[in-house]
């Protein structure tokens, strides 16, 4: 298959990389920044490009990988009726690509990209929606050919899941900062919480959360949570995370 990108940022180049790793033909790349179309291209192949004008009409499938901002903008610009096209936003409906082609999409998958770490796409999970039954037939035919885990998604449940993602990764990791600065402030070793910051991720492969969370909270050890607020008392913002999130894990029994 025939592909172009448009876009060339951490999405763009994980999906190029791994499409053309399956053998696919990538036949141009465009970004504002011609080092940034560059870059991707040379390793894919590719053409870089930095003008729609010259974008050419001969690829089977159009992959917009752009900022959500920029999406409307870009979907204006294009004409590429006809082509498939999709966009790789968890948030963004697929209809903005209306103007651009009427067979249009989305493929999204909950993961974290960064441009330079590698990663097992065989194993990452893609959420796809067509403008069509036969558009969203052949998404799901492309990317199945990169991973078995194709999930055929509304853009409801999409906003859901993108709304979760940001749950499980980002305030995670905003947790994990707060644990790690907390440890560098007393001269703890961080790497202490490792294991068990890796136990607690892989312990949602074992059955419904809420039965997995240990603590003083679930124990209701009101001596433990009163010294821990004390801890904190000279950062109030922290303390009063710290009682909100107590709070989630003792109503977490009505979810």
């Amino acid at each position: 298959m025939r592909i172009s990108f448009i876009g060339s940022g951490n999405v763009a180049t994980h999906l190029a990389l791994a499409m053309y790793n399956r053998g696919h033909k990538i036949e141009q790349v465009w970004s504002r920044s011609a080092e940034h179309a560059s870059l991707l291209a040379s390793r894919v192949e590719a053409e870089p490009i930095t003008s729609f004008d010259n974008i050419r009409k001969t690829a089977n499938l159009f992959i917009i990988a752009v900022t959500d901002n920029a999406l409307p903008e870009v979907a204006q610009s294009l004409n590429l009726e006809g082509t498939v096209v999709f966009h790789t936003s968890g948030a963004t409906p697929m209809d903005v690509l209306k103007p651009c082609s009427s067979c249009y999409g989305v493929v999204w998958s909950p993961q974290s990209f960064v441009r330079d770490v590698a990663l097992e796409y065989s194993e990452l999970p893609f959420c796809v929606e067509g403008s069509d039954i036969l558009t969203e037939d052949a998404i799901a035919e492309i990317m199945g050919m990169i991973s078995p885990h194709v999930y055929r998604t509304t853009f409801e449940q999409r906003q859901y899941l993108h709304l979760s993602s940001v749950f499980v990764n980002n305030f995670a990791n905003a947790l994990y900062a707060v644990g790690q600065k907390l440890c560098r402030d007393h001269d703890i070793p961080f790497e202490i919480l490792h294991p068990l910051i890796l136990t607690t991720a892989k312990k949602v492969e074992w059955g419904d959360v809420r039965y997995q969370m240990t603590g003083p909270a679930v124990r209701g050890d009101s001596h433990t949570l009163d010294a821990h607020r004390e801890l904190l008392s000279s950062e109030p913002e922290l303390q009063d995370l710290y009682n909100h999130l107590t709070r989630i894990i003792l109503e977490s029994k009505n979810f």
